[in-house]
């Protein structure tokens, strides 16, 4: 009788490096969404005024671990 191997996949689909917690303020509506996000793994913490700025904030911070800088 054989027995399967098990494989691990070192590059996990959702690797915890790109996960982020997302605080939203208080005060935020709808219309004006603002807070700061955070990556889990470096701590780094970005402040957003726009869901436009947090995507972007989540973008250039993955830039920075890719390597790739403003």
């Amino acid at each position: 009788m054989t027995t399967p191997i098990m494989t691990l996949n070192a590059a996990a689909k959702y690797p915890n490096r790109r996960a982020y917690v997302v605080k939203v303020r208080h005060d935020a509506t709808p219309d004006a969404l603002a807070g700061r996000v955070e990556n889990l793994v470096t701590g780094r913490q970005l402040e957003f005024t726009s869901g436009r700025e947090l995507l972007e904030s989540i973008a250039r911070d993955l830039g920075v671990e890719d390597g790739h800088h403003d």
